[in-house]
């Protein structure tokens, strides 16, 4: 069965479309059909004025109903629209959802830190190759918000939303006293000494990831990661594009992406991040299969 998860971050709007079945043996095969990504980045008004402008909003609206036809095309039999920071923050973020689905039939949830801390959380689930009894830091940063959970034994034990986004940051609009919440938080669920190992999800930490020439389920030292970071950070924005290849809506977010991944990591005293390349959409995909399954099961 193939489902959508539309993802309206901060910096950027997304389109998964996956095809989602049981196998015999039990486990959940799960295959990418398509993914599309729109750099809205609803952000820069939000964090600037509060509210999401006429433009923007024209911008969601048109690429709202770019997503319903290529799902359509694709054959999506059920999806699931989440917005996030932005739209949550945004004084104009309901009346906007509103619009959305008149004008282009999409029914959008504004998500808070906790749902979507969950909704990540499923995706990890998905994640092979690591430990079940090991203690892990998750750690998601968006455009808006950074997500930080303790998984212990597999379980999803501590979780925390701090207004930490790349875009937010961009804009100068770190709350006073955020990071101070982020080490009150980190002291509480780990001890330096462990060193635990951090997992590492996010559009940037897999770019940067990829620069590190790290695999897929080998972690990466955090001290290659401060290497990787130092080198795009000495470079201009233009130059991240033209040496590095990157698109404009990453050659400046992934500045700020580094410095709270390798932040956070110190003050877990964590010496090694994991990047398995998975995020929210492919948790709001198996939440919505479980939900799928549990209906046709009682069926």
């Amino acid at each position: 069965m193939k489902f959508g998860a539309i993802d309206i971050g901060s910096n950027a709007v997304r389109l998964l479309v996956e095809e989602v079945r049981r196998k015999p043996s039990g486990r959940v095969h799960v295959e990418k059909v398509s993914f599309t990504r729109v750099p809205l980045r609803l952000g820069d008004d939000v964090f600037e004025t509060g509210t999401i402008g006429p433009e923007k909003s024209a911008a969601l609206v048109k690429t709202m109903k770019a997503f319903w036809y290529l799902m359509d095309v694709h054959g999506v039999e059920n999806y699931k629209a989440c917005a996030t920071s932005a739209m949550r923050e945004a004084e104009n973020g309901k009346e906007l959802r509103a619009w959305v689905k008149k004008k282009a039939n999409i029914e959008i949830d504004i998500i808070d830190g906790k749902e979507e801390a969950d909704l990540i959380f499923g995706g990890f689930t998905t994640v092979s190759g690591l430990g079940a009894s090991d203690d892990f830091l998750y750690i998601d940063v968006g455009g808006g918000s950074t997500e930080i959970t303790l998984i212990r034994s597999g379980l999803r034990l501590r979780s925390q939303s701090f207004k930490l986004g790349t875009v937010r940051s961009l804009k100068g609009r770190i709350p006073d006293g955020e990071w101070d919440a982020v080490e009150a938080f980190v002291s509480q669920v780990t001890d330096p000494s462990d060193s635990l190992l951090s997992i590492g999800t996010g559009g940037n930490i897999n770019r940067l990831h990829r620069l590190a020439g790290g695999a897929r389920f080998e972690p990466i030292s955090r001290d290659r990661l401060q290497e990787v970071h130092e080198l795009v950070t000495s470079l201009t924005y233009e130059e991240r594009m033209e040496q590095l290849g990157m698109k404009p809506d990453r050659a400046d977010v992934i500045v700020p992406a580094g410095e709270i991944y390798l932040r956070v990591m110190a003050l877990a005293g964590s010496e090694h991040i994991l990047v398995p390349k998975v995020g929210l959409s492919d948790g709001m995909i198996l939440a919505q299969f479980a939900e799928w399954e549990a209906l046709n099961v009682q069926h």
